[in-house]
């Protein structure tokens, strides 16, 4: 038997923000990051809820931290807000989530990701920073009460910002699809975003508008998959790396998701040879669609200017390789493995941060 619950509601296309006048709030709170706050964005969607009272929250940075939900759960509670709005690509997102969780408030959560990657708009995870570990938080009361998809907030997003987080969604479906976890329901959601996802960035990171709507709505739709279904190790991997070396989060999973496609292939071959024929990149057999996915995968994240290693990232293998045993032992603490589709062990991790940490 298969359950799926989204007890999101979802509202798509230019100009959904002006849902939030329905909420007829009087006190909303606005969690987002400096660069909304400064260039007046985060005003703009306040004055659409029609409140008469705001508070913004705006010290958000890239990996919350716990402390920092700590400072932002204190402001909230103390405001007492009617309505909270979430501004802002996921770690604004899932510090807001987290705040909301942590002041235990009776106030709706609307989220407006301004980036097309997370999906956390419409799941039950928030990831939060706690000195070289990353900690993904997994409750049902964490999700968001509404999700506003609106193209308007997706104009002006640099090259780098698209195709880093455009492989988060990426990796968001292929996880999703072969997770533990994953159904027929959740398969729908993973395959589509994934199809979507592959067709479209290119032509969004060439800066084409036409396209952005439907990024928006790829991860949104991958999202709502790995909520239900789980992720893996790619995840587990990125989570652990990213903590320690401060490398972004989708640019990890480019560098990781061919290398984990391969050594995840003798238990899921037919399940990635489906994402292969969805994307167009056919095969004579399932063996031959799973090496097109991985060479597909690894040809756009060259078309997208990402880097291939972690050397190129900026991380020196050095730093790696003195790290090495605490980087296994986090990865496998992550709750993301316990989804993955075969068991994880740590030769496993150790032979993927060799084929992905390059040279200098």
């Amino acid at each position: 038997m298969e359950e799926f619950q989204c007890g999101t509601r979802i509202v798509a296309g230019e100009g959904a923000v002006k849902v939030l006048r329905e909420y007829g709030a009087k006190r909303v709170f606005v969690v987002t990051d400096p660069y909304f706050f400064k260039n007046g964005m985060a005003r703009t969607v306040a004055q659409e809820t029609g409140a008469s009272q705001t508070e913004f929250f705006a010290d958000v940075k890239p990996d919350p931290t716990v402390e920092l939900a700590a400072e932002g759960t204190a402001r909230l509670k103390a405001f007492g807000p009617d309505l909270l709005v979430a501004l802002g690509g996921g770690s604004a997102m899932d510090c807001a989530k987290a705040m909301a969780y942590f002041s235990q408030g009776s106030f709706p959560l609307a989220a407006i990701p301004t980036t097309s990657g997370s999906g956390s708009e419409v799941t039950d995870f928030a990831v939060l920073t706690h000195g070289d570990t990353k900690y993904p938080l997994v409750d049902k009361r964490l999700q968001p009460d509404l999700a506003i998809l609106d193209s308007f907030f997706l104009r002006e997003l640099p090259p780098g910002l698209i195709a880093d987080t455009g492989f988060d969604v990426l990796t968001h479906a292929v996880e999703g699809f072969t997770a533990t976890g994953a159904g027929m329901i959740t398969d729908l959601y993973a395959q589509e975003a994934f199809r979507v996802a592959y067709g479209c960035l290119p032509a969004s990171f060439a800066g084409r508008q036409e396209v952005r709507l439907r990024m928006h709505m790829a991860s949104c739709m991958a999202g709502l998959s790995f909520s239900r279904a789980g992720l893996g190790l790619c995840h587990a991997m990125s989570h652990s790396l990213g903590a320690r070396f401060h490398v972004p989060h989708g640019r990890l999973n480019a560098i990781l998701l061919p290398a984990v496609i391969g050594s995840n292939g003798a238990c899921c071959q037919k399940k990635y040879a489906v994402l292969a024929r969805a994307a167009g990149m056919s095969g004579s057999s399932d063996g031959v669609a799973l090496r097109n996915l991985r060479s597909g995968l690894v040809r756009l994240r060259r078309e997208l200017n990402l880097p291939a290693t972690l050397a190129a990232a900026g991380v020196a293998p050095g730093r790696v390789w003195n790290a090495l045993d605490d980087i296994v032992k986090a990865v496998l603490a992550d709750p993301c493995c316990k989804t993955n589709p075969m068991p994880v062990e740590d030769f496993q991790v150790r032979r993927i941060l060799e084929e992905v940490t390059g040279h200098i």
